[in-house]
């Protein structure tokens, strides 16, 4: 098993959902990344989500689109995160997932991208442009280095397209809470439960909720029902506050 296997199954044994906590890497600067990784390990984040920064953040809020460009300003580029992952793999043991889009991957060149994640201490890469039916691309790459490939569902996803999702990515489920962007909001919706019952139902990953899960009110309503929350906006606020 993968340690994001292991992790998900290791809570849900104690009774507890694994909480998956995101920030984008190099904000406000690659030099502060592994002391907020380590901040978010004694916070109790069961999984570290480091997000790459992107010029072109499309599936981002403003909160993170602001936060990538702190980050892009301040210099970083992938290498340079994948180097920041070995030294967070060197003082922490929790799995890191990388949160990117796929041109950064491609410029890098996939194979290469694939061996230095590996070597980094990366356990996963979710992408967030790349459905299941294009994952081909990527996905080989990846499984050959015993990375997880994390994939996305939205409310919008259709049974067929779940499955497919559990079927080949690995490590868990990103089920997306709503339509749109990432960004904090006041409230879930009500449907969101039911939502999330039905997707457990077709995959046989832990299914863990993101997408404006920013109070303890949404992680409490987000586990009684799933096995994972991630919160992401209100921790890059925190970070940038």
């Amino acid at each position: 098993m993968s340690r994001l296997a292991d992790t998900f199954a290791a809570n849900r044994k104690a009774k507890r959902a694994t909480f998956v906590a995101y920030v984008t890497a190099g904000d406000p600067n690659l030099r502060r990344t592994p002391e907020i990784a380590t901040a978010l390990r004694r916070g109790g984040a069961d999984v570290l989500e480091l997000g790459v920064p992107f010029s072109d953040p499309i599936a981002d809020g403003p909160t993170n689109q602001r936060a990538a460009e702190r980050a892009l300003a301040a210099g970083t580029t992938l290498a340079g995160v994948l180097e920041t992952v070995a030294e967070i793999r060197g003082a922490e043991d929790l799995p890191i997932v990388l949160f990117t889009y796929s041109n950064p991957v491609v410029r890098y060149g996939v194979e290469r991208f694939a061996d230095d994640a590996r070597s980094a201490g990366v356990d996963g890469v979710l992408f967030t442009d790349v459905p299941a039916e294009e994952l081909q691309r990527f996905g080989p790459a990846l499984d050959a280095r015993g990375l997880d490939t994390v994939l996305l569902v939205t409310p919008t996803s259709t049974r067929d397209r779940v499955k497919a999702a559990a079927k080949l990515g690995g490590g868990f489920l990103y089920l997306v809470s709503r339509t749109g962007v990432t960004g904090a909001q006041d409230r879930l919706a009500p449907e969101l439960e039911d939502h999330v019952r039905t997707v457990r139902r077709l995959s046989k990953l832990p299914v863990a909720v993101g997408f404006g899960i920013s109070r303890p009110e949404h992680v409490r309503m987000v586990t009684r029902v799933a096995d994972g929350a991630i919160v992401g906006s209100a921790l890059v606020k925190a970070v940038h506050s």
